[in-house]
């Protein structure tokens, strides 16, 4: 049996390492989420505070507006509920349906 001095850096497995740039689109990371971000339009005024704090990139926007959330990168942190001026974002645990609200 080799000593730690014989191992060679090249040897040791990569770990969280993405070696490839510019493919964090292929990893999703909402899968571990126990909360979800949940949008009321009527109480929403579209200031895209959500979009500028979200640090996953998940709250998808389209002509300036916000129009849902991507499940896939969210990890439910709840930033996006935190910043939002008009409450108008609720974060609701999986698989909880709340009538009148879009996610």
């Amino acid at each position: 049996m080799s000593g730690i001095g014989s191992w060679k850096a090249e040897e040791f497995p990569r770990g969280a390492v993405i070696p490839e740039s510019g493919n964090s689109r292929d990893y999703v990371t909402g899968g571990w989420r126990s909360e979800r971000p949940v949008r009321s339009e009527e109480k929403c005024n579209q200031c895209l505070l959500c979009f500028i704090f979200c640090p996953d990139s998940a709250i998808n926007v389209e002509n300036e507006q916000v129009t849902t959330f991507n499940l896939d990168h969210c990890k439910g942190c709840g930033v996006c509920a935190a910043e939002c001026p008009q409450d108008a974002i609720e974060m609701v645990p999986e698989g909880c349906e709340l009538p009148g609200v879009n996610g």
